[in-house]
Protein backbone atom coordinates (compact mmCIF):
# COMPACT_ATOMS: atom_id res chain seq x y z
CA UNK A 1 0.00 0.00 0.00
CA UNK A 2 2.88 2.09 0.85
CA UNK A 3 4.86 1.51 -1.86
CA UNK A 4 1.79 1.72 -4.26
CA UNK A 5 1.16 5.43 -3.04
CA UNK A 6 4.90 6.42 -3.10
CA UNK A 7 5.51 5.09 -6.91
CA UNK A 8 1.94 5.66 -8.39
CA UNK A 9 -0.24 7.82 -6.93
CA UNK A 10 1.97 11.03 -6.37
CA UNK A 11 1.92 12.17 -10.23
CA UNK A 12 4.38 11.82 -12.90
CA UNK A 13 7.43 12.93 -11.46
CA UNK A 14 7.05 10.83 -8.63
CA UNK A 15 6.79 8.07 -10.25
CA UNK A 16 9.92 8.82 -12.12
CA UNK A 17 12.04 9.46 -8.96
CA UNK A 18 10.74 6.93 -6.84
CA UNK A 19 11.74 4.47 -9.71
CA UNK A 20 14.92 5.75 -10.66
CA UNK A 21 15.31 5.43 -6.88
CA UNK A 22 14.13 2.01 -6.25
CA UNK A 23 16.42 0.78 -8.75
CA UNK A 24 19.17 2.51 -8.21
CA UNK A 25 18.89 1.30 -4.18
CA UNK A 26 17.72 -2.28 -5.51
CA UNK A 27 21.52 -2.92 -7.65
CA UNK A 28 23.45 -1.03 -4.94
CA UNK A 29 21.61 -2.49 -1.42
CA UNK A 30 19.93 -5.22 -2.39
CA UNK A 31 16.78 -3.96 -0.25
CA UNK A 32 15.20 -1.46 -1.89
CA UNK A 33 11.51 -2.50 -0.82
CA UNK A 34 12.53 -1.71 2.61
CA UNK A 35 14.03 1.49 2.16
CA UNK A 36 10.77 2.12 0.11
CA UNK A 37 8.71 1.50 3.23
CA UNK A 38 10.42 3.95 5.32
CA UNK A 39 10.96 6.76 3.10
CA UNK A 40 6.83 6.20 2.37
CA UNK A 41 6.20 6.60 6.54
CA UNK A 42 8.39 9.60 6.41
CA UNK A 43 6.83 11.15 3.68
CA UNK A 44 3.42 10.89 5.32
CA UNK A 45 4.49 11.34 9.16
CA UNK A 46 6.23 14.62 8.00
CA UNK A 47 3.01 15.90 6.80
CA UNK A 48 0.67 14.62 9.50
CA UNK A 49 3.13 16.34 12.33
CA UNK A 50 3.49 19.60 10.18
CA UNK A 51 -0.42 19.91 9.17
CA UNK A 52 -1.38 18.84 13.10
CA UNK A 53 1.20 21.42 14.57
CA UNK A 54 -0.39 23.80 12.49
CA UNK A 55 -4.34 23.27 13.33
CA UNK A 56 -2.99 23.32 17.12
CA UNK A 57 -1.28 26.72 16.65
CA UNK A 58 -4.28 28.51 14.73
CA UNK A 59 -6.74 26.64 17.41
CA UNK A 60 -4.92 28.03 20.07
CA UNK A 61 -4.51 31.59 18.56
CA UNK A 62 -8.48 31.71 17.42
CA UNK A 63 -8.94 30.55 21.26
CA UNK A 64 -7.11 33.10 22.51
CA UNK A 65 -8.63 36.27 20.00
CA UNK A 66 -11.87 35.12 21.10
CA UNK A 67 -11.32 34.79 24.92
CA UNK A 68 -10.09 38.28 24.86
CA UNK A 69 -12.90 39.75 22.94
CA UNK A 70 -15.25 38.11 25.14
CA UNK A 71 -13.19 38.88 28.31
CA UNK A 72 -13.85 43.13 27.42
CA UNK A 73 -16.54 43.10 24.94
CA UNK A 74 -19.70 44.75 27.13
CA UNK A 75 -16.95 47.24 28.00
CA UNK A 76 -15.19 47.77 24.48
CA UNK A 77 -19.00 48.61 23.41
CA UNK A 78 -19.26 51.30 26.64
CA UNK A 79 -15.63 52.94 25.94
CA UNK A 80 -14.42 51.81 22.75
CA UNK A 81 -11.36 54.55 23.04
CA UNK A 82 -9.88 53.24 25.87
CA UNK A 83 -10.45 49.31 25.46
CA UNK A 84 -9.98 49.17 21.87
CA UNK A 85 -6.50 50.30 21.53
CA UNK A 86 -5.81 47.99 24.90
CA UNK A 87 -7.29 45.18 22.59
CA UNK A 88 -5.16 45.65 19.51
CA UNK A 89 -2.03 45.42 21.32
CA UNK A 90 -3.12 41.98 22.96
CA UNK A 91 -3.99 41.25 19.42
CA UNK A 92 -0.81 41.90 18.00
CA UNK A 93 1.21 40.26 21.19
CA UNK A 94 -1.06 37.32 19.90
CA UNK A 95 0.56 37.70 16.30
CA UNK A 96 3.79 37.48 17.67
CA UNK A 97 3.22 34.35 19.59
CA UNK A 98 1.96 32.59 16.82
CA UNK A 99 4.65 33.86 14.70
CA UNK A 100 7.23 32.17 17.07
CA UNK A 101 5.18 29.21 16.93
CA UNK A 102 4.85 28.93 13.44
CA UNK A 103 8.51 30.21 12.78
CA UNK A 104 9.29 26.77 15.48
CA UNK A 105 7.64 24.61 12.53
CA UNK A 106 9.67 26.16 10.06
CA UNK A 107 13.07 25.81 11.59
CA UNK A 108 12.63 22.58 12.63
CA UNK A 109 11.80 21.45 8.88
CA UNK A 110 13.76 23.70 6.81
CA UNK A 111 17.01 21.17 6.68
CA UNK A 112 15.30 17.93 6.21
CA UNK A 113 11.65 18.40 4.42
CA UNK A 114 10.80 16.36 1.57
CA UNK A 115 8.03 18.95 0.24
CA UNK A 116 8.80 21.01 -2.84
CA UNK A 117 9.74 24.11 -2.29
CA UNK A 118 10.77 23.36 1.56
CA UNK A 119 9.98 26.21 3.62
CA UNK A 120 11.61 28.82 1.79
CA UNK A 121 9.70 31.99 3.04
CA UNK A 122 9.08 32.02 6.93
CA UNK A 123 6.23 34.01 8.57
CA UNK A 124 6.66 37.42 9.46
CA UNK A 125 4.04 39.40 10.87
CA UNK A 126 3.60 43.00 10.75
CA UNK A 127 4.45 44.81 14.06
CA UNK A 128 2.55 47.36 15.82
CA UNK A 129 4.85 50.92 16.64
CA UNK A 130 5.55 51.38 20.04
CA UNK A 131 3.44 53.71 21.75
CA UNK A 132 2.82 54.79 25.35
CA UNK A 133 -0.34 53.19 26.40
CA UNK A 134 0.48 54.77 29.97
CA UNK A 135 -0.13 58.50 28.19
CA UNK A 136 -1.94 60.19 25.79
CA UNK A 137 -4.70 58.18 24.18
CA UNK A 138 -4.45 57.37 20.74
CA UNK A 139 -6.05 58.91 17.70
CA UNK A 140 -7.97 57.86 15.35
CA UNK A 141 -5.41 58.08 12.60
CA UNK A 142 -3.28 55.06 14.92
CA UNK A 143 -6.35 53.30 15.45
CA UNK A 144 -6.97 53.13 11.98
CA UNK A 145 -3.47 52.04 10.92
CA UNK A 146 -3.37 49.63 13.58
CA UNK A 147 -6.80 48.29 12.39
CA UNK A 148 -5.33 48.08 9.07
CA UNK A 149 -2.40 46.23 10.36
CA UNK A 150 -4.40 43.38 11.77
CA UNK A 151 -6.05 42.81 8.41
CA UNK A 152 -2.60 43.02 6.57
CA UNK A 153 -1.61 39.93 9.01
CA UNK A 154 -4.41 38.27 8.46
CA UNK A 155 -3.96 38.16 4.52
CA UNK A 156 -0.21 37.32 5.39
CA UNK A 157 -1.81 34.02 7.47
CA UNK A 158 -3.92 33.28 5.53
CA UNK A 159 -1.37 33.19 1.93
CA UNK A 160 0.93 31.13 4.20
CA UNK A 161 -1.41 28.67 5.46
CA UNK A 162 -2.85 28.14 2.06
CA UNK A 163 0.71 27.29 0.82
CA UNK A 164 1.14 24.89 3.50
CA UNK A 165 -1.55 23.42 3.21
CA UNK A 166 -1.25 23.03 -0.40
CA UNK A 167 2.67 21.75 -0.04
CA UNK A 168 1.40 18.81 2.73
CA UNK A 169 -2.36 18.06 1.92
CA UNK A 170 -3.28 14.69 0.28
CA UNK A 171 -2.69 14.37 -3.55
CA UNK A 172 -5.92 14.95 -5.23
CA UNK A 173 -7.69 12.70 -7.01
CA UNK A 174 -6.39 13.38 -10.31
CA UNK A 175 -2.53 13.34 -8.82
CA UNK A 176 -3.72 9.82 -7.61
CA UNK A 177 -5.18 8.06 -10.47
CA UNK A 178 -3.09 10.30 -12.96
CA UNK A 179 -2.46 6.57 -14.15
CA UNK A 180 -6.26 5.83 -15.20
CA UNK A 181 -6.54 9.11 -16.14
CA UNK A 182 -3.45 9.08 -18.60
CA UNK A 183 -4.41 5.79 -20.06
CA UNK A 184 -7.99 7.07 -20.65
CA UNK A 185 -6.85 10.06 -22.56
CA UNK A 186 -4.04 7.62 -24.55
CA UNK A 187 -7.22 5.40 -25.04
CA UNK A 188 -9.87 8.26 -26.33
CA UNK A 189 -6.57 9.60 -28.37
CA UNK A 190 -6.37 6.30 -29.99
CA UNK A 191 -10.37 6.55 -30.59
CA UNK A 192 -10.40 10.06 -31.82
CA UNK A 193 -7.66 8.89 -34.77
CA UNK A 194 -9.57 5.58 -35.69
CA UNK A 195 -12.97 7.57 -36.02
CA UNK A 196 -11.48 10.05 -37.70
CA UNK A 197 -9.63 7.44 -40.08
CA UNK A 198 -13.70 5.89 -40.66
CA UNK A 199 -14.87 9.69 -41.24
CA UNK A 200 -15.57 11.65 -44.18
CA UNK A 201 -12.85 13.36 -44.03
CA UNK A 202 -10.87 10.97 -44.97
CA UNK A 203 -12.88 9.76 -47.66
CA UNK A 204 -14.55 7.07 -45.88
CA UNK A 205 -18.48 6.64 -45.49
CA UNK A 206 -18.28 3.86 -42.35
CA UNK A 207 -18.94 6.87 -39.66
CA UNK A 208 -21.81 7.81 -41.51
CA UNK A 209 -23.58 4.55 -41.90
CA UNK A 210 -22.30 3.90 -38.04
CA UNK A 211 -24.42 6.39 -37.07
CA UNK A 212 -27.68 5.77 -39.29
CA UNK A 213 -27.80 2.16 -38.15
CA UNK A 214 -27.42 3.86 -34.20
CA UNK A 215 -30.01 6.02 -35.06
CA UNK A 216 -32.15 3.28 -36.83
CA UNK A 217 -31.49 0.79 -34.12
CA UNK A 218 -32.90 3.88 -31.39
CA UNK A 219 -35.82 4.67 -33.66
CA UNK A 220 -36.62 0.88 -33.85
CA UNK A 221 -36.11 0.01 -29.28
CA UNK A 222 -38.59 3.49 -29.42
CA UNK A 223 -41.08 2.32 -31.46
CA UNK A 224 -41.02 -1.73 -30.32
CA UNK A 225 -40.84 -0.65 -26.59
CA UNK A 226 -42.29 2.29 -26.17
CA UNK A 227 -44.56 3.24 -28.92
CA UNK A 228 -46.13 0.20 -29.87
CA UNK A 229 -46.71 -1.04 -25.94
CA UNK A 230 -48.35 2.04 -25.33
CA UNK A 231 -50.27 2.10 -28.29
CA UNK A 232 -51.36 -1.39 -27.56
CA UNK A 233 -52.51 -0.29 -24.12
CA UNK A 234 -54.30 2.28 -25.54
CA UNK A 235 -56.04 -0.22 -28.07
CA UNK A 236 -56.80 -2.97 -25.73
CA UNK A 237 -58.38 -0.58 -23.11
CA UNK A 238 -60.76 1.54 -25.79
CA UNK A 239 -61.43 -2.43 -27.27
CA UNK A 240 -62.49 -4.07 -23.90
CA UNK A 241 -65.17 -1.49 -23.49
CA UNK A 242 -66.24 -1.69 -27.33
CA UNK A 243 -66.29 -5.38 -27.51
CA UNK A 244 -68.46 -6.22 -24.01
CA UNK A 245 -70.97 -7.02 -25.68
CA UNK A 246 -69.43 -9.29 -28.24
CA UNK A 247 -68.30 -11.41 -24.87
CA UNK A 248 -72.12 -11.60 -23.77
CA UNK A 249 -72.78 -12.73 -27.17
CA UNK A 250 -70.67 -15.85 -26.86
CA UNK A 251 -71.86 -16.14 -23.22
CA UNK A 252 -75.41 -16.98 -24.91
CA UNK A 253 -73.79 -19.38 -27.63
CA UNK A 254 -72.73 -21.30 -24.77
CA UNK A 255 -75.81 -20.89 -22.91
CA UNK A 256 -77.83 -22.47 -26.09
CA UNK A 257 -75.72 -25.25 -25.93
CA UNK A 258 -75.97 -25.78 -22.64
CA UNK A 259 -80.47 -25.47 -23.27
CA UNK A 260 -79.92 -28.12 -25.73
CA UNK A 261 -78.31 -30.62 -23.75
CA UNK A 262 -81.02 -29.83 -20.77
CA UNK A 263 -83.83 -30.41 -23.34
CA UNK A 264 -81.77 -33.97 -24.61
CA UNK A 265 -81.49 -34.88 -21.22
CA UNK A 266 -84.94 -34.24 -20.05
CA UNK A 267 -86.59 -36.15 -23.61
CA UNK A 268 -84.19 -39.01 -22.80
CA UNK A 269 -85.03 -39.45 -18.81
CA UNK A 270 -89.04 -38.97 -19.49
CA UNK A 271 -88.53 -41.69 -22.46
CA UNK A 272 -86.54 -44.49 -20.36
CA UNK A 273 -88.25 -43.70 -17.09
CA UNK A 274 -91.97 -43.38 -18.57
CA UNK A 275 -92.28 -40.27 -15.76
CA UNK A 276 -92.58 -37.14 -16.43
CA UNK A 277 -89.85 -34.77 -14.61
CA UNK A 278 -89.92 -31.12 -13.88
CA UNK A 279 -88.37 -28.52 -16.14
CA UNK A 280 -85.78 -27.70 -13.84
CA UNK A 281 -84.38 -31.04 -13.20
CA UNK A 282 -80.56 -31.87 -12.67
CA UNK A 283 -78.43 -32.15 -15.43
CA UNK A 284 -76.25 -34.57 -13.53
CA UNK A 285 -79.29 -37.01 -12.22
CA UNK A 286 -80.46 -37.28 -15.90
CA UNK A 287 -77.06 -37.78 -17.22
CA UNK A 288 -76.00 -40.78 -14.48
CA UNK A 289 -79.81 -42.05 -16.32
CA UNK A 290 -78.16 -41.88 -19.46
CA UNK A 291 -74.78 -43.19 -18.65
CA UNK A 292 -76.89 -46.39 -17.21
CA UNK A 293 -78.47 -46.55 -20.32
CA UNK A 294 -75.57 -46.43 -22.32
CA UNK A 295 -73.87 -49.22 -20.11
CA UNK A 296 -76.81 -51.72 -20.63
CA UNK A 297 -77.31 -50.75 -24.01
CA UNK A 298 -73.24 -51.49 -25.32
CA UNK A 299 -74.55 -55.02 -23.80
CA UNK A 300 -75.62 -55.57 -27.08
CA UNK A 301 -74.17 -53.07 -29.43
CA UNK A 302 -74.84 -53.92 -33.05
CA UNK A 303 -78.51 -54.73 -32.29
CA UNK A 304 -78.60 -51.56 -29.94
CA UNK A 305 -77.43 -49.36 -32.70
CA UNK A 306 -79.81 -50.75 -35.50
CA UNK A 307 -82.84 -50.34 -33.14
CA UNK A 308 -82.12 -49.50 -29.59
CA UNK A 309 -81.27 -46.25 -27.52
CA UNK A 310 -77.28 -46.01 -27.86
CA UNK A 311 -77.18 -43.64 -30.84
CA UNK A 312 -79.02 -41.48 -29.14
CA UNK A 313 -76.95 -41.39 -25.98
CA UNK A 314 -74.19 -40.73 -28.04
CA UNK A 315 -75.34 -38.10 -29.36
CA UNK A 316 -76.15 -36.75 -26.31
CA UNK A 317 -72.78 -37.09 -24.80
CA UNK A 318 -71.00 -35.31 -27.89
CA UNK A 319 -73.53 -32.67 -27.27
CA UNK A 320 -72.44 -33.12 -23.33
CA UNK A 321 -68.40 -32.65 -25.21
CA UNK A 322 -69.63 -29.85 -27.21
CA UNK A 323 -70.75 -27.49 -24.39
CA UNK A 324 -68.01 -28.81 -22.43
CA UNK A 325 -65.32 -27.75 -25.00
CA UNK A 326 -66.86 -24.25 -25.26
CA UNK A 327 -66.80 -23.40 -21.63
CA UNK A 328 -63.11 -24.21 -21.52
CA UNK A 329 -62.50 -21.81 -25.02
CA UNK A 330 -64.62 -19.14 -23.21
CA UNK A 331 -62.87 -19.29 -20.01
CA UNK A 332 -59.21 -19.31 -22.39
CA UNK A 333 -60.34 -16.32 -23.91
CA UNK A 334 -61.41 -14.59 -20.81
CA UNK A 335 -57.92 -15.03 -19.48
CA UNK A 336 -56.00 -14.25 -22.79
CA UNK A 337 -58.26 -10.96 -22.90
CA UNK A 338 -57.49 -9.79 -19.37
CA UNK A 339 -53.71 -10.56 -20.21
CA UNK A 340 -53.30 -8.84 -23.65
CA UNK A 341 -52.70 -5.36 -21.35
CA UNK A 342 -49.81 -6.94 -19.38
CA UNK A 343 -48.43 -8.73 -22.35
CA UNK A 344 -48.28 -4.93 -23.87
CA UNK A 345 -46.83 -3.56 -20.57
CA UNK A 346 -44.00 -6.27 -19.82
CA UNK A 347 -43.11 -5.60 -23.73
CA UNK A 348 -42.53 -1.55 -22.42
CA UNK A 349 -40.63 -2.83 -19.27
CA UNK A 350 -37.12 -2.23 -20.91
CA UNK A 351 -37.89 1.13 -21.81
CA UNK A 352 -39.59 2.18 -18.35
CA UNK A 353 -36.54 0.70 -16.47
CA UNK A 354 -34.45 2.69 -19.08
CA UNK A 355 -36.40 5.81 -18.32
CA UNK A 356 -36.25 5.65 -14.19
CA UNK A 357 -32.59 4.80 -14.09
CA UNK A 358 -32.00 7.84 -16.29
CA UNK A 359 -34.41 10.00 -13.72
CA UNK A 360 -32.24 8.34 -10.45
CA UNK A 361 -28.77 9.64 -11.98
CA UNK A 362 -30.28 13.30 -12.97
CA UNK A 363 -32.07 13.75 -9.82
CA UNK A 364 -28.99 12.45 -7.79
CA UNK A 365 -27.01 14.97 -10.09
CA UNK A 366 -28.99 17.65 -8.78
CA UNK A 367 -29.01 16.93 -5.73
CA UNK A 368 -25.64 16.21 -4.72
CA UNK A 369 -26.99 15.72 -1.08
CA UNK A 370 -23.28 15.04 0.34
CA UNK A 371 -22.84 18.23 2.60
CA UNK A 372 -24.35 19.49 5.81
CA UNK A 373 -25.71 22.69 3.67
CA UNK A 374 -27.89 19.87 1.95
CA UNK A 375 -31.51 19.20 2.36
CA UNK A 376 -31.53 15.29 1.88
CA UNK A 377 -31.21 12.55 4.66
CA UNK A 378 -27.33 12.41 4.47
CA UNK A 379 -26.98 16.36 5.43
CA UNK A 380 -29.14 15.67 8.34
CA UNK A 381 -26.73 12.98 9.30
CA UNK A 382 -24.17 15.52 8.89
CA UNK A 383 -25.60 18.06 10.30
CA UNK A 384 -25.96 15.33 13.58
CA UNK A 385 -22.55 14.56 13.45
CA UNK A 386 -21.63 17.96 13.30
CA UNK A 387 -23.13 18.34 16.84
CA UNK A 388 -21.88 15.13 18.36
CA UNK A 389 -18.15 16.96 17.75
CA UNK A 390 -19.03 19.93 18.92
CA UNK A 391 -20.11 17.31 22.42
CA UNK A 392 -16.60 15.53 22.05
CA UNK A 393 -14.58 18.95 21.67
CA UNK A 394 -16.29 20.75 24.67
CA UNK A 395 -16.04 17.43 26.80
CA UNK A 396 -12.22 17.39 25.86
CA UNK A 397 -11.92 20.97 26.58
CA UNK A 398 -13.55 20.61 30.00
CA UNK A 399 -10.69 17.74 30.97
CA UNK A 400 -7.79 19.82 29.39
CA UNK A 401 -8.78 22.38 31.96
CA UNK A 402 -9.44 20.14 35.05
CA UNK A 403 -6.35 19.05 34.04
CA UNK A 404 -4.31 22.46 34.27
CA UNK A 405 -3.45 21.78 30.69
CA UNK A 406 -3.76 25.71 29.82
CA UNK A 407 -2.28 25.52 26.34
CA UNK A 408 -3.99 22.58 25.16
CA UNK A 409 -7.48 23.73 26.39
CA UNK A 410 -6.88 26.56 24.43
CA UNK A 411 -6.33 24.58 21.36
CA UNK A 412 -9.20 22.44 22.00
CA UNK A 413 -11.66 25.29 22.87
CA UNK A 414 -10.57 26.73 19.80
CA UNK A 415 -11.76 23.76 17.58
CA UNK A 416 -15.17 23.95 19.26
CA UNK A 417 -15.49 27.41 17.83
CA UNK A 418 -14.41 26.20 14.61
CA UNK A 419 -16.94 23.38 14.77
CA UNK A 420 -19.57 25.84 16.26
CA UNK A 421 -18.46 27.77 13.14
CA UNK A 422 -19.29 25.18 10.62
CA UNK A 423 -22.69 24.08 12.62
CA UNK A 424 -24.01 27.64 11.88
CA UNK A 425 -23.25 28.10 8.46
CA UNK A 426 -24.84 24.24 7.61
CA UNK A 427 -27.68 24.59 10.13
CA UNK A 428 -28.85 28.46 9.38
CA UNK A 429 -30.54 27.79 6.11
CA UNK A 430 -32.83 24.92 7.48
CA UNK A 431 -33.17 26.88 10.82
CA UNK A 432 -34.58 29.68 9.25
CA UNK A 433 -36.90 27.70 7.10
CA UNK A 434 -38.62 26.13 9.86
CA UNK A 435 -38.60 29.31 12.21
CA UNK A 436 -36.45 28.05 14.79
CA UNK A 437 -33.58 30.30 13.88
CA UNK A 438 -33.40 32.69 16.95
CA UNK A 439 -33.41 29.64 19.71
CA UNK A 440 -30.85 27.39 17.97
CA UNK A 441 -28.72 31.01 16.94
CA UNK A 442 -28.51 31.41 20.76
CA UNK A 443 -27.85 27.76 21.75
CA UNK A 444 -24.66 28.35 19.63
CA UNK A 445 -23.84 31.24 21.05
CA UNK A 446 -24.27 29.77 24.30
CA UNK A 447 -21.60 26.70 23.57
CA UNK A 448 -19.15 29.67 22.47
CA UNK A 449 -18.97 31.30 25.52
CA UNK A 450 -16.08 30.71 27.28
CA UNK A 451 -17.30 31.29 30.95
CA UNK A 452 -20.29 29.18 30.50
CA UNK A 453 -20.08 25.59 33.03
CA UNK A 454 -19.53 21.93 30.84
CA UNK A 455 -22.75 20.74 32.37
CA UNK A 456 -24.96 23.41 31.44
CA UNK A 457 -23.23 23.94 27.82
CA UNK A 458 -24.08 19.81 27.55
CA UNK A 459 -27.33 20.28 28.46
CA UNK A 460 -27.85 22.98 25.79
CA UNK A 461 -26.82 20.65 23.38
CA UNK A 462 -28.94 17.76 24.16
CA UNK A 463 -32.23 19.87 23.51
CA UNK A 464 -30.34 21.46 20.80
CA UNK A 465 -30.66 17.81 18.62
CA UNK A 466 -34.47 18.40 19.07
CA UNK A 467 -34.85 21.09 16.69
CA UNK A 468 -36.74 19.60 13.32
CA UNK A 469 -33.29 20.37 11.01
CA UNK A 470 -31.16 18.19 13.23
CA UNK A 471 -33.59 15.50 13.75
CA UNK A 472 -33.23 12.35 11.47
CA UNK A 473 -34.61 12.11 8.48
CA UNK A 474 -38.90 11.48 8.38
CA UNK A 475 -37.96 7.81 6.85
CA UNK A 476 -35.66 7.10 10.08
CA UNK A 477 -38.06 8.00 12.68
Amino acid sequence: MKARFMIFERGPRAFIDETVKLLWRRAAQGSSIQNLYQSASDYINERVVVLSSLRYSLATFLAQVYMEVDKIGEELVADPESKLPSLLVTINDLFSTLEASIGHLHAMHQGDSSVDGRYSIPLLFEKLPEINQEGSQWTDCEIRDAINLVYQNLDKLDSYISFLVIKHRKPRKITQYWICYTCGAVGLSVCSVWLLRHSSLMGSSDLDNWIQEAKSSTIGFLRNHVEEPILSIRDELFETFRKRHQGIMELEEVQLTSDSLHRMLLAFSEQTKGQKFPVNASDQEMLEIVMDRYEKELMHPIQNLLSGELVRAILIQVQKLKLDTETAMLELNQILRANEINFAVLTALPAFFLSLLLIMLVRAWFKQDTKAEGRGRVSRIQRRLLVVEVKKRIMRYQMYVEQGLERDAQSMFGLVLYSLDRLYHSVKWHAEASGEWECLRQDIIDLATPGLQTAYKLSVISHMVTFDCLLPSQKRR
